[in-house]
């Protein structure tokens, strides 16, 4: 975990300080440049020269941050490849005779000025061409630079994206104990429980009890880890409508239609707990009349299908905070268990109600 402290190259950053260094560097071959003509004890204006440095080193800049910018939209640019390659190669030369066509502008400019300008004429054409293979090198170098950082930014950013997921499985874990241990359920639930014991219902109000306990046990006792099997998530969930159907009464209907192939598949933990408690809150809840939870799991091919539906008032404006929070945490942690590879849709049915649809791989549990 040490290089979880690792701190992320920040673009902002990086450009503030390539740049100071190209403007301190600018400066120091305008010094230079501009000493060489001391030397004839004459004075020459210090502009010139600084105009020749900076052309010869903010040029760099603008091709290191346009690599940058190119990585960040198509990360194949700074990719080990042979089509690459030959591209860096290419942009190489053309970038190359670019910058000795605008550098050689410059010295033009700020020659005029120097007491040696009549040396520098002469050599100049042959110092352009011989600067060529100097500029192939540091392109060479920037580029290489470039690549480097840029994988290092993307190795950084994907083990924040890991811990950010990690995270977010510890507050779904969280969230399912405070689900069970929710001051409102526990009072709910053992209100219930009181009800059925003064009613005389000795049976369901021990049925109702060792729901919860089947409950409190799963999350407090177990060490939960990221995947388990279907038919273990699925307990969990029956436990926690066995409950509510005590409250709810004939005001809660519970449909379950699972493929006894698929129990042994292994699903995130805590997947279809939270989806089913959002369609009681605000599927069933809202109903004067009998409501219907319906869940199914069925193999097809390689892939698994999940879904619960309700027959609730659907997206409610009151409802939209609640159901988005929920759902999107549930399609981040699949995007981290099955990137690319998992399919999610939840929304309103034509037949009225709510429906929230999960298709990924089918992996079976090791016996």
């Amino acid at each position: 975990m040490a290089d979880a402290k690792i701190l992320p190259i920040q673009p902002g950053v990086a450009f503030a300080a390539v740049s100071l260094i190209a403007g301190v560097l600018a400066v120091i071959t305008a010094r230079e440049a501009n000493g060489n003509q001391d030397v004839h004890h004459a004075y020459v204006s210090f502009a010139p020269s600084l105009l020749y440095g900076c052309v010869y080193w903010i040029w760099w800049v603008v091709v290191t941050f346009t690599l940058w910018n190119l990585a960040d939209r198509w990360p194949v640019v700074l990719k080990a490849s042979r089509v690459t390659i030959m591209a860096h190669l290419g942009a190489s030369y053309v970038l190359g005779k670019a910058h000795l066509a605008i550098l050689q502008h410059a010295i033009w400019f700020a020659g005029r000025h120097w007491p040696t300008w009549g040396r520098v004429d002469g050599t100049l054409v042959v110092t352009t061409i011989e600067r060529l293979g100097v500029e192939l090198v540091s392109y060479g170098f920037i580029s290489g630079i470039c690549a480097f950082l840029h994988s290092r930014m993307q190795t950084q950013q994907a083990l924040v994206q890991k811990l950010d997921v990690e995270r977010q499985l510890t507050q779904a874990q969280l969230k399912a104990l405070q689900m069970q241990m929710e001051p409102h359920f526990l009072f709910n639930t053992l209100n219930a429980i009181t009800a059925l014991v003064e009613d005389g219902s000795q049976k369901e109000a021990a049925d109702t009890l060792a729901h919860l306990n089947e409950i409190l046990k799963s999350t407090l006792v177990r060490e939960t880890p990221e995947k388990i099997p279907l038919a273990q998530e699925l307990a969990v969930v029956e436990h926690y409508l066995a409950i509510e159907q005590v409250r709810f009464a004939d005001r809660l209907c519970v449909e379950m239609s699972i493929d006894p192939d698929v129990l042994d598949s292994m699903v995130p933990c805590f997947l279809l707990q939270p989806i089913v408690e959002n369609a009681i809150r605000h599927g069933i809840s809202p109903l004067l009349d009998a409501g219907i939870i319906q869940a199914s799991a069925e193999r097809d091919g390689d892939m698994l299908h999940l879904s619960v539906r309700d027959n609730g008032p659907g997206l409610t404006s009151e409802g939209t905070a609640g159901h988005g929070i929920g759902l999107r945490n549930t399609e981040q942690r699949l995007a981290h268990f099955y990137p690319d590879k998992y399919k999610f849709s939840s929304g309103p049915r034509q037949s009225g109600g709510f429906e929230v649809s999960i298709i990924i791989p089918y992996e079976r549990a090791l016996a």
